[in-house]
């Protein structure tokens, strides 16, 4: 057995034999808001925004994009569960911004095996063939942290779905400091209507 499943299995053991009342939460989160953010294992949405199990949805995926999943998922956040609020929040050190789209089509048609970065960038250990199936999708890479939050806003004020009343907030999370700081034309952007 794989040591990362064990412990996982042992932690939610301890986990659920404290779950007390949790299990009595209802299913709109209490605060009523939304946060979309990076997977990037360094963020901690609960730490860095006093989050407690039941308080918020969290959306998260690379980059912390406004994909379409991404707003497939504040959609129902909003018409099913209640949430009036939601965050934009991109990050310093983002690995979305060691690369482009071009890049990993790439690296994905010369190899599925995990690719090696250094000083002169991304490149496959082995060429043992991939797929052609990652050029013709847009990884929604990162050239710059404040344009990228406000586009993700924009996105997501835009859509034909989202309500003009939800303002979206935009943030980028300092890695090195664990500091929220407010991109106000992003902020200004996703203000309600």
């Amino acid at each position: 057995m794989s040591e990362n499943k064990r412990s996982v299995e042992a932690a939610n053991d301890k986990y659920a034999a404290e779950f007390g009342d949790n299990g009595e939460l209802p299913m709109p989160p209490a605060r009523r808001f939304a946060v979309l953010t990076c997977m990037d294992a360094r963020l901690d949405p609960a730490k860095f925004a006093g989050l407690s199990e039941g308080d918020a949805h969290v959306i998260r995926n690379a980059g912390g994009r406004a994909s379409d999943d991404a707003i497939r998922s504040l959609v129902i956040s909003h018409k099913l569960l209640g949430t009036n609020e939601w965050f934009v929040i991109h990050h310093t050190d983002c690995g979305m911004e060691t690369f482009t789209s071009e890049v990993m089509g790439e690296l994905l048609e010369g190899s599925l095996d995990t690719a090696n970065v250094d000083e002169t960038g991304w490149s496959n250990p082995n060429k043992n063939g991939g797929t052609v199936d990652g050029k013709y999708i847009n990884w929604l890479e990162i050239s710059d942290l404040e344009t990228s939050v406000l586009e993700d806003v924009k996105r997501i004020k835009t859509s034909n779905m989202v309500p003009g009343d939800i303002p979206v907030f935009g943030y980028i999370y300092n890695c090195k400091s664990g500091k929220l700081v407010e991109v106000p034309s992003a902020t200004e952007a996703g203000a309600a209507s």
